[in-house]
């Protein structure tokens, strides 16, 4: 019989005006991976950080136990200390220190008389241990500012093995790792459940949770719905428990009557930006019809984002033309791309897609300020009116467009985003990750926009590392790899997972 090693028992959790945890009950027995799954606003983080000691036990309502002991966390310390590690989605280090610094942040080793020196040579042998844990072939001293997003996600994990937790709570760890990083992940998982951790794992995607999991607990509506055995789970099931009405199609994709060629990019070389001697976007040429999904396929660091921002005008380029509607235009900065019709969804919408701070009406109006003021005054009312229009059309769940942007959902988030370019009437709208990190009912509503967007003329370019979203909405596929294009697919009857893996890893 499994031996239980949490249970939450009938959490409650209030902020001000919202109910985010509704008596919740929630257990995961000793060396399982529990899948902890929900739409975006469903309440799992949020039951994960009152877990985590995030949130003090003063603040919520009911019971934590662990190994049969009753637990009471005022802080994260006290979590720590009862067994607990959490690795969140959004990577919280420190980008000025050093890798090995990072994974042993209050926990370096010391020599000496009093244990005041800290005794580096130790440190970095012990950080390139679990670098090799989990994969990661950096230098221990290197600075973290220096690593991509997906090598920093997995010094988070490995930062987590140093705690040696009995509980690991992942939550989507995955959304910015290549599938070479996710395999070595799943493995990672593996081995802990067989050392007898307890893994909450946090995820959209349904199938590394069919993967890897061995139970899958549904939440909606800050409310419990169920647990389930992921053998015995049928994926259409955990779908309609998580939004609360059966998904028919996910992928929304409407035929539409493609139009002639609106852009075109030549010879486009984008310099490496930490070495300048490096290309990390080498002589590379494609076009854009009207009304076309153009799909930008490739692993994580083959160059797909550094094109789109170079085109943008957001990163620097060493080479390369533009042409819109056959002539050359000159773009070097995001003002210069939107006044020639160019709108740019950018991959991590917290850090450079949104001012978190801000309404959901000040932030769609931040690309088109120039069209609603005049003399550099803002015309509130037209203001009013423009965010209205959208905010009514992408059905934002929130209570009126005054609500700040940083409490409400990805996937309501990633709809603000949409908001303020559409606001700028673009005619080519480029879409990075445009769907990372949120819930599969969010994703078939910005599926469904983007079917609208491209039947009303626009243009769309869409970089996805989901290779299933990617072939089900392009209407052609440009693969690239180590900075320059490796092949083009035209006919979606060619559009193979296989096919584009093996010319994205450079196996053809």
């Amino acid at each position: 019989m499994a031996e239980c090693r949490l249970e939450m028992k009938h959490i409650t959790k209030r902020f001000p005006g919202v109910l985010a945890l509704d008596d919740v009950s929630f257990s995961a027995d000793k060396g399982e991976i529990m899948a902890l799954m929900g739409e975006n606003g469903a309440g799992k983080s949020t039951l994960m950080k009152v877990l985590s000691g995030a949130y003090p036990a003063s603040s919520y309502e009911g019971e934590i136990w662990i190994d049969g002991v009753k637990q009471r966390f005022m802080n994260t310390k006290d979590a720590e200390d009862a067994g607990i590690a959490m690795i969140y989605q959004e990577i919280s280090m420190h980008l000025d220190l050093s890798v090995a610094e990072n994974i042993f942040l209050g926990k370096l080793n010391t020599r000496g008389v009093g244990k005041f020196v800290v005794d580096w040579k130790s440190v970095y042998a012990d950080a390139a241990k679990f670098l090799e844990r989990v994969g990661l072939d950096v230098s221990p001293k290197a600075l973290l500012r220096n690593l991509s997003t997906s090598q920093m996600q997995l010094v988070a994990i490995a930062r987590a093995l140093v705690k040696d937790p009995k509980i690991l709570v992942l939550d989507e760890p995955t959304s910015a790792l290549t599938l070479a990083e996710t395999e070595r992940l799943m493995n990672i998982l593996r081995q802990l459940r067989a050392n007898g951790i307890t893994c909450i794992l946090i995820s959209h995607k349904m199938d590394e949770i069919f993967e890897i999991s061995d139970r899958i607990t549904i939440m909606r509506d800050a409310r419990f719905i169920c647990t389930q055995e992921t053998a015995k789970a049928d994926k259409d099931d955990v779908v309609s428990q998580m939004v609360g009405r059966r998904i028919t199609s996910y992928y929304v994709k409407v035929p539409v009557q493609i139009g002639g060629e609106v852009l075109r990019v030549e010879n486009f070389t984008v310099p490496h930006p930490l070495n300048p001697k490096k290309n990390i976007v080498e002589n590379v040429s494609f076009s854009l019809r009207k009304g076309e999904i153009l799909g930008l396929a490739g692993l994580v660091g083959a160059g797909r984002s550094e094109v789109v921002n170079a085109i943008f005008g957001k990163i620097r380029r060493s080479n390369g033309k533009i042409f819109i509607d056959g002539k050359e235009v000159d773009i070097h900065s995001p003002k210069e791309a939107i006044a020639n019709g160019i709108a740019l969804i950018t991959e991590d919408r917290k850090k450079d897609g949104l001012v978190q701070i801000l309404s959901i009406r000040e932030n769609a109006t931040l690309a088109s300020l120039k069209q609603i003021s005049k003399n550099g005054v803002l015309n509130r009312r037209l203001e009013e009116e423009m965010t209205q229009k959208y905010y009514d059309e992408m059905n934002i769940r929130a209570q009126n467009m005054e609500v700040l942007v940083q409490t409400l959902s990805g996937g309501n988030q990633q709809k603000v985003v949409l908001e303020k370019w559409l606001m700028t009437r673009p005619r080519i709208l480029i879409m990075d990750e445009p769907t990372r990190g949120i819930d599969v009912g969010a994703k078939a509503e910005i599926y469904k926009m983007m079917s609208e967007l491209v039947s009303a003329g626009i243009s769309i370019i869409m970089i996805s590392s989901e290779l299933p979203e990617l072939t089900a909405m392009s209407d052609r596929l440009i693969v690239l790899a180590g900075g320059q294009v490796r092949a083009e697919f035209t006919d979606p009857a060619e559009f193979s997972t296989e096919n584009i893996l093996r010319i994205a890893s450079g196996v053809a």
